[in-house]
């Protein structure tokens, strides 16, 4: 089977380079003539474990293509895929401005049956958007039909995500459609994956829906571990005896400084913004993104507080990115936290293993490092902001030489409070006791 895939951003590319993996033989489109050149050349644009490789091996096997002409990508395509950004707009909703446009050029340059599928984020009532468009946009009227097949891919983890699929999810109202679609899914009926056909509707809800629910998880840890640090409680252990609970699962119960991300912040605004629009607001979502907010000012009082203010202080950040294995930086919780810093008087001296020259060029004032170790020097505290495995085994006698003072603010909670105060460290944490070298062990 020939498909596309229009849009090389983080999805359209893993979707290609994975189906392309499956045998299929993939056209990636776009309209950025010079990341299409990169990428003909085997160069990726954005850093995710494994991507590269399988990028460089469907080139190499000519089973993957890259190109900037519409028309050459639904040409020969029986399934077009669009994974084109939705940008959220001042109100929340999602932009669809960019998947429109792809509608109205495959209306103008499809010449026979075409399944096509929004794999991009987007808001119920989408796919018949689309489908409005793609009639009103043909010359001649050729049959197509529309279908709703979200992405849950993990940033870090897409490669396996989309390989092993806990579910796939394929919205359709044409059986033809669920057909081809599961064809081309075939790969995935050997390890039994599991398979939800539904309407478009229901497809597109089930993503955002997904999202918000993970969102609000994280969000309750947080405001739990609040109260654990009121009320003397660890809220690691707490986690732990609640995610025990079959019906509650230990996933995304970890207590920290807030999600960021490309997804988790766009979907709840756009989910908030559909409950407005159908007159019924969505209080919960609301909520879960009010108190992840309020969780990063949380984390600029509790630096603020244990440094003793932070005018001409000096800090070591670790971690840039919003969470390991990526140099996404997308409403990343450090970079939120480091701009108020630096805007409060404070010097961050920063180092994370993908993100570090693009959050330079984004928040001005940050000083490079090139490790942790480069970035402890001189500064007056340690902040771990994003838990890169280089970062979980970290050398506290050589970090204690070369801070001013021995003070460890782990906000992903990675190490164990006593040991590092066993190093000498005052340490901090989130919805944990602190632990100071004074303390019995």
């Amino acid at each position: 089977m020939h498909i596309s895939v229009i849009g090389t951003g983080y999805v359209g590319l893993v979707t290609g380079a994975c189906f392309s993996e499956f045998g299929v033989t993939v056209t990636c489109m776009d309209t950025d003539a010079k990341r299409i050149a990169k990428l003909e050349k085997g160069e990726v644009p954005f850093y995710e474990p494994g991507i590269t490789e399988l990028v460089a091996k469907g080139i190499r096997e000519n089973r993957i293509s890259f190109t900037t002409d519409i028309a050459k990508a639904v040409d020969k395509a029986l399934v077009i895929f669009i994974a084109v950004g939705t940008p959220p707009r001042a109100d929340g909703s999602a932009d669809l401005s960019y998947v429109e446009e792809v509608g109205r050029g495959i209306a103008r340059t499809m010449t026979g049956y075409k399944v096509i599928v929004t794999k991009s984020t987007v808001p119920v009532g989408t796919g018949e958007t689309l489908r409005k468009v793609i009639t009103a946009n043909q010359s001649d009227k050729l049959r197509f039909d529309i279908v709703s097949n979200p992405e849950f891919l993990r940033e870090g983890s897409a490669i396996e995500d989309f390989m092993r699929p806990n579910r796939v999810v394929i919205g359709a109202d044409s059986e033809q459609a669920i057909a081809i679609m599961k064809d081309l899914y075939r790969p995935l009926y050997l390890i039994e994956t599991p398979f939800v056909v539904t309407d478009i509707p229901t497809a597109e809800m089930i993503k955002y829906a997904s999202n918000a629910f993970l969102a609000t998880k994280i969000s309750f840890i947080n405001e739990i571990a609040t109260v654990c640090e009121r009320v003397g409680a660890d809220v690691q252990m707490v986690a732990k005896g609640m995610g025990l609970d079959n019906r509650i699962g230990s996933k995304f119960l970890h207590a920290g400084p807030g999600f960021g991300g490309s997804c988790f912040p766009k979907d709840l605004a756009a989910l908030v913004q559909t409950g407005e629009r159908v007159g019924y607001p969505m209080q919960i979502a609301g909520a879960a993104a009010l108190v992840n907010e309020q969780q990063r000012t949380r984390m600029v009082e509790k630096i603020t507080k244990e440094a003793g203010g932070l005018k001409g202080k000096t800090f070591a950040m670790l971690g840039l990115s919003f969470k390991p294995n990526t140099n996404d930086l997308r409403d990343a919780p450090a970079l939120a936290i480091a701009q108020e810093l630096i805007k409060q008087g404070a010097t961050i001296r920063a180092c994370d293993p993908a993100a570090l020259e693009e959050a330079c060029q984004l928040v001005p004032g940050l000083v490079p490092c090139k490790d942790a170790y480069e970035a402890a020097k001189g500064a007056d505290a340690l902040i771990l902001m994003t838990e890169w495995n280089e970062f979980r085994s970290l050398d506290f006698d050589k970090l204690k030489t070369a801070l001013r003072q021995p003070l460890f603010f782990d906000l992903r909670n990675v190490y164990d409070p006593d040991r590092i105060a066993g190093f000498g460290f005052r340490h901090i944490s989130v919805g944990r006791p602190n632990k100071s070298p004074s303390q019995p062990m």
